[in-house]
């Protein structure tokens, strides 16, 4: 798609936009683990969102989409409630900005993402182009740690979504050729080279044909279970456990739940098994990645998926077939649903 072109069809101009891109991200290992303090690793690929935009001086906000009919419009002075459609996602990056920003340039944009909704972190990888972009305009300068967290308070209190900061992670952190290793219980991060001894390999990235959103998931409920689990650990080992809400599994260790794990409701002591699971599986994987072991590092994709159908308990029956299809394919050395 030609965006400038669009861009200019739809505000009447022959001025040429501005521009800023996010890639998507895929994750191989470390799933449903950064909401909990855990360890992840990822990649971000070759194809994302783009947004064309020129700013505007009254503050008012006009934006049209190459993936989602209509136009969200609003001002930046008197931001509207959610509508729970997609210009909701602007509104978020504007709101998450003006917590510290003085923001008085609003902007008219054409947005557009490459590849269909869902699974890629689309939702990161557009807030993160908004918060970009509207930066630009009114003359903000953010660090890469600064934008992962505008991107993580705008899904969280404006989107109210549980998520961790694996997708917005690997979308500004990632680099060519290297695997992104990160701790995000301490920010601290490695991007991982490819071996020379590394095999060639391709990612292939396969579309069930099913789009989804998070919204419309037991996603949130999955992620009270997993800190309703540390939180009951806890309280059985006598740990000072606080609020529910500051519950996350990075701060049981493995070994008070291998004592408490029978105490907890099966739901629950599922999602804590993944976690743990997970948080060897990256550990893993880094060193097979470091020492371009593809076929290890493939098998403990493999694994990854397994827990993620069998322990966090999610993937629609087409990913599910999916990655069934994988195991018994010739020529793949892992895979996963995302």
């Amino acid at each position: 798609m030609d965006i400038t072109s669009e861009f200019k069809k739809k505000f009447h101009t022959e001025e040429k936009p501005l521009c800023v891109y996010c890639p998507y991200r895929i994750a191989p290992i470390g799933a449903h683990s950064d909401y909990q303090h855990g360890l992840i690793s990822g990649f971000a690929i070759n194809h994302g969102v783009e947004i064309h935009f020129l700013p505007t001086e009254d503050g008012s906000v006009e934006i049209y989409s190459g993936n989602f009919e209509g136009a969200t419009k609003f001002s930046v002075y008197e931001l509207p409630q959610r509508c729970f459609e997609w210009g909701d996602f602007a509104k978020a990056a504007f709101v998450s900005l003006k917590r510290m920003f003085k923001i008085e340039k609003g902007l008219k944009g054409y947005i557009y993402g490459d590849l269909p909704v869902g699974g890629l972190s689309s939702s990161a990888a557009v807030l993160i182009s908004y918060i970009a972009a509207i930066s630009k305009i009114n003359n903000i300068s953010l660090t890469k740690a600064q934008v992962i967290d505008f991107a993580l308070y705008a899904e969280h209190d404006y989107l109210e979504m549980n998520v961790g900061k694996m997708d917005q992670s690997c979308e500004v952190y990632s680099k060519k050729d290297h695997l992104l290793y990160l701790d995000t219980l301490t920010d601290e991060y490695k991007l991982i080279p490819t071996s020379e001894n590394m095999p060639p390999y391709e990612f292939a990235v396969i579309f069930s044909g099913k789009e989804r959103k998070l919204a419309n998931t037991a996603f949130n409920s999955r992620v009270d279970e997993a800190k309703a689990a540390a939180f009951a650990l806890r309280a059985f080992a006598d740990i000072p456990y606080g609020s529910f809400k500051d519950s996350y599994m990075r701060d049981v260790p493995r070994e008070i739940f291998d004592a408490y794990k029978d105490r907890l409701p099966a739901a629950w002591r599922r999602r804590a098994e993944h976690f743990y699971g997970e948080f060897s599986r990256v550990q893993r994987g880094a060193k097979a990645w470091k020492n371009g072991d593809i076929n290890e590092f493939g098998k403990i994709m493999f694994e990854s998926g397994h827990s993620s159908i069998y322990n966090w308990e999610t993937g629609s029956p087409e990913l599910k077939t999916l990655y069934e299809i994988m195991l018994k394919c010739d020529g793949i050395y892992g895979g996963r649903f995302s």
